[in-house]
C-alpha cells in the first residue's frame, strides 16, 4: 500500500537534508535531491519494520501540551 508524505528539505553545506513531516524521527540526507528521496524512503521502511516488532502491550501513548 502506498502512502503520500510531505518531504521537507533544506540545503546544509551542500547536502540535501530532509524529514517526513508526518512521521517524527524520519530524517536523512543526500548529495542530491534524488538521493535524499531514496534515503528517506529507506529510513521510513526501516523504522516501520522495527515498529512492527514492538509488542503492542508495551507501547503507551499520552497527549502532552507544550507552551510555545
Amino acid at each position: 500500500m502506498a502512502r503520500l508524505f510531505t518531504l521537507e528539505y533544506w540545503i546544509d553545506e551542500g547536502w540535501y537534508v530532509g524529514r517526513l513531516k508526518e512521521v517524527p524521527g524520519v530524517f536523512s540526507q543526500g548529495k542530491t535531491l534524488a538521493e535524499l528521496e531514496e534515503n528517506i524512503k529507506e529510513v521510513y521502511q526501516l523504522m516501520m519494520a522495527e515498529e512492527e516488532k514492538l509488542p503492542v502491550e508495551k507501547v503507551f501513548k499520552k497527549e502532552l501540551e507544550i507552551q510555545l
